[in-house]
């Protein structure tokens, strides 16, 4: 058998994303989406998400772990060893279903084959004390804690408090519940027949939740009536859908200011029958996914290549639907190798351009109009500080209580019994809605309804 045949396929292609993750050449969600990944099986496909997802869930602390376990504790390792050994570390520990002879054994293989022959027998010797002695402090209360920015989790303390803190660190090493949006009866019964078993939403009555079977292998989801969307974000949309001025009046036009991936697109698209949509991207690349994703409503929506801080409309919109880009501390469990990334000054920059898409947002719409801004950030500065910032110079722009939206929903049946009991509680001073991580199973969002006085 040769060397190359000694490592699995899902080995490889999480050696390969974790690598280009940590040379900031890409994200892993789109490294898992991508075509080498797709041609994987599907036990390595699995694998392989379950090692990158793991591994930078949990990075940060097995670092910590590893580097005592090394002659010389502070070198400066090649990230393809320091990877191998992460690979190693994270199956040792958090894997318990694989073997440790294949978790070191092939984690010396990936140092080899990445041309560090020389380092093998070092990440051989770490791996083997590791598993056979444990790391220091192992099970401690305070592990999730760890596996984030000692800044993250300080501040959340600060802003938060201790034990909501912790909540969101849990959240973060969590994985995330799969979560659908249904577009009919007929697309549950088919995914039923499918043996897909699914739970009901905890928010919405369209929502469903997935706890056995591969959704993507049938034809609901690969026709479109069926889609992945995590529950939060679809609340963000059915709020944008739900926040007309007057709910008897047809809604005729909408911008969807920064629309992709396209999930609350499709929810202002399937509420609002009658209206012109204008779905805007910054990114050609994103753009195309884009139209592909809402081409069955080709005929009303017009994707559009646009900077949604530039917008060249005044005054001509009946709803903007601003879900600006963020830090997306809400989604650590989703995306975690955010942590990793974020700087404390990356949160100014983006409230900067957060507060330009605002600006825009309520310049595009009509006088009595309404703008919907959200993010899927924890952080203050691109939340509530945006909507301060933006409406204190804005003297034609005010508030509006999302529970008027939550009304409207229930009355429509759209929020469930238990949504329409709880969410109230997470509704701000102002009338926004601060969606923790840690009080449904949902990512983290923020949103917040204005309108523009008639």
């Amino acid at each position: 058998m040769t060397a190359v045949a000694r490592v699995s396929p899902a080995r490889k292609a999480a050696l390969r994303i974790l690598l280009a993750v940590e040379r900031g050449e890409s994200r892993c969600d789109d490294l898992l989406r991508g075509k080498s990944v797709h041609a994987l099986s599907a036990a390595d496909r699995n694998l392989a998400t379950a090692l990158v997802l793991g591994v930078l869930r949990w990075q940060i602390l097995l670092d910590e772990q590893i580097r005592p376990l090394l002659k010389r504790p502070n070198a400066k390792l090649d990230s393809e060893v320091l990877i191998a050994l992460r690979l190693g570390a994270f199956q040792l520990l958090h894997l318990d279903r694989i073997p440790a002879h294949a978790a070191i054994d092939e984690s010396v293989e990936l140092a080899k084959q990445a041309g560090h022959r020389f380092a093998a027998g070092m990440v051989n010797a770490v791996l083997r004390k590791l598993a056979r002695d444990g790391p220091a402090e192992m099970g401690s209360a305070d592990e999730e804690p760890r596996a984030h920015p000692a800044w993250m989790v300080e501040r959340w303390e600060r802003i938060y408090g201790a034990d909501a803190a912790c909540a969101i660190c849990a959240h973060g090493q969590s994985q995330p519940r799969l979560s659908l949006r249904l577009e009919d009866a007929r697309a549950e019964a088919e995914l039923v027949e499918a043996e897909i078993q699914l739970a009901p939403g905890e928010l919405l009555t369209p929502a469903r939740t997935v706890l056995a079977g591969d959704v993507t292998a049938t034809a609901a989801f690969r026709e479109g009536r069926v889609r992945n969307q995590d529950e939060g974000s679809q609340l963000v949309g059915e709020i944008a859908a739900a926040c007309a001025a007057d709910p008897n009046q047809k809604v005729k036009s909408i911008v969807d200011t920064c629309a992709a991936p396209g999930g609350k697109t499709l929810i202002l698209a399937q509420r609002h029958p009658a209206a012109r949509i204008v779905a805007c991207e910054a990114s050609p690349q994103r753009l195309t996914a884009l139209r592909e994703r809402l081409s069955a409503y080709a005929d009303r929506i017009e994707c559009r290549l646009a900077d949604a801080a530039a917008l060249g409309e005044d005054s001509v919109f009946d709803l903007a639907l601003a879900d600006v880009p963020c830090s997306g501390t809400g989604t650590l469990g989703r995306n975690p190798e955010i942590r990793h990334r974020l700087r404390v000054a990356d949160l100014a920059r983006q409230a900067e351009r957060q507060q330009a898409i605002l600006r825009a947002a309520l310049r595009a719409v009509r006088p009595g109009g309404r703008v919907v801004y959200s993010t899927c950030s924890l952080e203050p500065e691109e939340n509530e500080q945006v909507v301060a910032a933006v409406l204190a110079e804005n003297a034609q722009a005010r508030q509006i209580s999302v529970i008027k939206c939550m009304e409207q929903m229930q009355r429509s049946g759209i929020l469930t019994a238990g949504g329409a009991e709880r969410l109230p509680a997470c509704v701000t001073p102002e009338g926004a809605l601060r969606l923790p991580p840690w009080a449904f199973v949902t990512d983290g969002f923020f949103v917040a309804v204005m309108g523009k006085i008639a």
